[in-house]
């Protein structure tokens, strides 16, 4: 069974999640740790739990989500996984943060990439790779069937959805993502996005004035 915990990084507010499992190996999902007080958060989490990271993982790439994947690969060896169509949105993010005044130093390191109907696996927990682009072209998010959660990055949210104003951005492949590949789970799965709290699909379905 996989647990989760998050983090509230950078001046964007952006989720950080660590997902882990009875022998303490773990996912670092979206590091947004922007400078060296919210690296050693992380950090001593990591060290103090006794959790032994297998794997960096990025649901997309716009800079508040990548801040940290330089510091992640440094400190634990991790390559980064990522969709194909993100590596030009990767690419891009140093030039975003000058823009931003937020100036970081980007991942270098080897990229593998994930595409929809891969699944991530960490012992016995498997996490499905489902494509949702429209906030960013090649926009990933991360479903556990088992224990109906998803790990949405800037999809959805609670009562709202992905800005689609950033460059690689389309509203309406937005909208049908959501509705086509979040909205068919089950009610019950709790969305844990990039931004904000957690939600659920059912709710959103309901209340979420963007999408009625």
């Amino acid at each position: 069974m996989l647990t989760i915990h998050f983090f509230e990084f950078s001046p964007i507010a952006e989720n950080t999640y660590v997902l882990y499992n009875e022998a303490g190996d773990c996912l670092i999902i979206d590091p947004g740790c922007y400078h060296q007080g919210e690296e050693a958060q992380l950090k001593s989490f990591i060290t103090s739990t006794n959790l032994h990271p297998k794997q960096l993982l990025n649901t997309h790439c716009h800079l508040d989500h990548v801040f940290g994947n330089r510091f992640v690969h440094e400190t634990w060896g991790l390559p980064l996984f990522l969709h194909p169509a993100e590596k030009i949105v990767l690419d891009y993010a140093p030039e975003a943060g000058k823009r931003w005044n937020l100036p970081f130093q980007n991942y270098d390191g080897p990229l593998h990439y994930l595409r929809g109907g891969d699944r991530v696996l960490l012992g016995e927990d498997e996490l499905l790779v489902i494509e949702a682009p429209g906030h960013s072209p090649g926009h990933i998010c991360f479903y556990c069937e088992k224990q109906q959660f998803l790990i949405g990055g800037d999809v959805l949210f609670r009562r709202s959805i992905g800005r689609t104003d950033l460059p690689g951005g389309n509203h309406q492949q937005l909208l049908n993502s959501i509705r086509e590949k979040l909205f068919v789970l089950p009610d019950a799965v709790r969305v844990y996005p990039g931004h904000g709290e957690s939600t659920t699909i059912g709710f959103e379905k309901r209340m979420n004035p963007f999408l009625m």
